[in-house]
């Protein structure tokens, strides 16, 4: 009998498979894995990592993530990955030059992971950048302009898509406004419902992005009470019927501290508030243990 992939992504400790990690997975079956600088050596270490992981799992091509933005979250870096600058529209920079430059460089950073067996970018970031906003976003956004945003956002997707790369855009339905990082707290946007929009915008002008992940955050107006990733009225009301949404929507890492509660408990909210999948990103097998739990 074939058995269904659980909905979750895991990270890994190293830069090789432990026994334990190599047995934890192939009894849990995770849809795939996600790689980290610690995962991160050379081409052809990366390379027998990817093969080592897919060969834990029964289902063809699982997805293989990284973060390659460009600028600060990289990472695949030099000496053995071309060095990529930040992805921000740069004063003086004409529309038409920022896409030419867009469209090069996520041309570049998917080939790049093409190379290496890597199948899904979590980028490009279609959050605005806010004045006094937390600067956890900063130049790792295209523009503070949405419309700029929406323009650049979908040439990125474009250009990793013609390379073969599956694009996430992130983190739905906006996380320019938050005035902390959800690395490190739950932050909460008082924003009013009619100010959203602007946030919103870039997300569903782009809305047959393969992927989208979820934002950690509490929107006042949408749901006082829930994070985005864990609050069925946002991802029902706004993600899928609003903005009108219909891919794969992974969660955010919920390791993070945004969130709280056992790792079992994280992953069980998420998945009833409607994320298609959960991301796990430690690599700590005690934790992902613990996430296996919650589905």
């Amino acid at each position: 009998m074939k058995v269904s992939p659980t909905p979750l992504i895991f990270g890994c400790a190293g830069l090789s498979l432990s026994d334990e990690e190599r047995d934890f997975f192939q009894k849990s079956q995770p849809l795939g894995f996600i790689l980290f600088k610690r995962n991160v050596q050379d081409k052809a270490q990366v390379m027998a990592l990817v093969e080592a992981l897919k060969a834990t799992v029964n289902h063809v091509n699982p997805p293989i993530l990284i973060d390659q933005e460009g600028g600060r979250v990289v990472r695949l870096k030099p000496p053995h990955w071309q060095e990529y600058a930040p992805v921000h529209m740069k004063d003086g920079e004409s529309i038409e030059e920022a896409k030419a430059r867009i469209h090069h460089l996520y041309t570049s950073i998917a080939k790049d992971l093409r190379e290496v067996g890597i199948t899904v970018n979590c980028a490009p970031m279609l959050d605005l950048d806010v004045l006094g906003a937390d600067p956890i976003m900063g130049d790792r956004t295209f523009s503070t302009d949405p419309t700029i945003v929406s323009i650049l956002g979908a040439v990125a997707i474009q250009a990793m898509q013609e390379q073969g790369i599956i694009p996430v855009m992130k983190h739905i339905p906006g996380h320019g406004a938050a005035l902390c990082d959800s690395h490190k707290e739950l932050p909460l946007v008082t924003l009013s419902r009619a100010e959203l929009e602007a946030h919103f915008a870039p997300f569903k002008e782009n809305i047959n992005c393969p992927w989208a992940m979820t934002a950690h955050i509490v929107y006042i107006a949408l749901d006082p009470d829930h994070c985005a990733t864990q609050s069925s009225l946002v991802i029902h009301d706004i993600i899928r019927e609003e903005l009108g949404f219909k891919g794969v929507l992974v969660s955010d890492d919920i390791g993070m501290s945004a969130l709280s509660g056992s790792f079992a408990e994280r992953t069980r909210k998420s998945l009833e508030a409607g994320c298609d999948v959960v991301l796990h990103c430690s690599g700590i097998l005690e934790e992902m243990i613990d996430v296996m739990r919650g589905v």
